[in-house]
């Protein structure tokens, strides 16, 4: 399980490292990065499309159930890592270029990751089913919460998420997913048998939004931004916000009064980032050439996090704390 687990057998990584070096070898320029700006908004609609069939309503009702679990997982995510994310980016303003160190106020706005958190909290003895409900909850809520929510941390002045975005956040986001949602009945079977596809599927999506905002972030000089220093000082400042938040969701869950199982899908559910919701959302809400420096600290997040909530999750199972 463990070796399923590691950094570098998770083909998502892969992805990552490989569209990420191919935008700093070959990028989409001129007007080739309008087609490929295209194809990643048609490639989003189908992902989200997907998501829509795949999320059973019967689940989505049975988390909203369980608010006593729910409403503190909504908070933590949405409140308290927004709020960290806020002060990391306020501190990181004056080491880091400003559009990166804008990326740990968008990383916080982020919602929780499905795949990576049931995993984990499947490694570490936790409540599974109440990790996929509150994971895929979150999920849902994201797509509708987190641009407003960062918009508004972020000040006007700094990011507009006026009519037009809204739209294209409507349009490309949430009439998929609300499509899916109608057509769930015809398709859901048929997706639960097709696991592997539909998640390489997730890989391919995110590794055409990263290529498309990397490649506009390398033609602004992202790579001679940052110094020996600057990457110590993004590094650092990422696994700060780690500690912040797994430290964070583990003693909110004790404060809950929780079970042992359930406080562990609390602790993975909200400490995991999603650059399957990131990603995407980045190529909507920014151009290309501002992209990519936003979600620089989601994509070492991305990589952190699973570096260490594996063995997080291989001492949980172990001990009894």
């Amino acid at each position: 399980m463990m070796s399923r687990l590691s950094v570098l057998a998770d083909p998502m990584i892969v992805v990552l490292i490989t569209t990420t070096l191919l935008a700093t070898v070959v990028p989409a320029a001129g007007e080739a990065r309008g087609i490929a700006q295209n194809v990643s908004n048609v490639a989003i609609f189908l992902l989200f499309l997907v998501n829509g069939m795949r999320i059973a309503r019967g689940e989505i009702a049975e988390g909203l159930a369980n608010w006593r679990f729910f409403v503190p997982l909504f908070a933590w995510v949405f409140g308290a890592m927004a709020l960290i994310g806020l002060g990391l980016s306020t501190l990181a303003s004056g080491l880091l270029p400003p559009l990166v160190a804008l990326g740990f106020l968008f990383l916080g706005a982020l919602p929780s990751t499905i795949q990576s958190a049931t995993s984990y909290t499947s490694l570490a003895g936790g409540n599974v089913a109440l990790s996929v409900v509150g994971a895929a909850l979150i999920n849902i809520a994201g797509v509708f919460i987190t641009a407003p929510l960062f918009a508004l941390l972020a000040g006007g002045e700094t990011v507009d998420v006026g009519s037009e975005t809204i739209v294209r956040i409507g349009m490309i986001l949430i009439l998929p997913f609300l499509i899916g949602q109608a057509l769930q009945g015809w398709t859901i079977d048929w997706l639960r048998t097709r696991k592997s596809d539909v998640a390489w599927l997730d890989r391919i999506v995110i590794g055409i939004a990263v290529y498309v905002a990397f490649s506009g972030a390398i033609e602004q000089g992202l790579g001679q931004m940052f110094t020996l220093l600057g990457w110590a000082a993004l590094i650092g400042l990422i696994m700060v916000y780690l500690v912040a938040a797994s430290g964070g969701a583990w003693v909110t869950g004790g404060l809950l009064n929780i079970s042992r199982e359930d406080r562990i899908a609390f602790l993975f559910a909200g400490a995991q980032k999603s650059v399957a919701i990131g990603a995407p959302l980045a190529a909507i809400l920014f151009a290309p050439d501002v992209a990519g420096f936003v979600i620089a600290p989601l994509l070492l997040y991305h990589l952190l996090q699973l570096l260490i909530a594996a063995p997080l999750a291989n001492f949980l199972a172990k001990s009894r704390i």
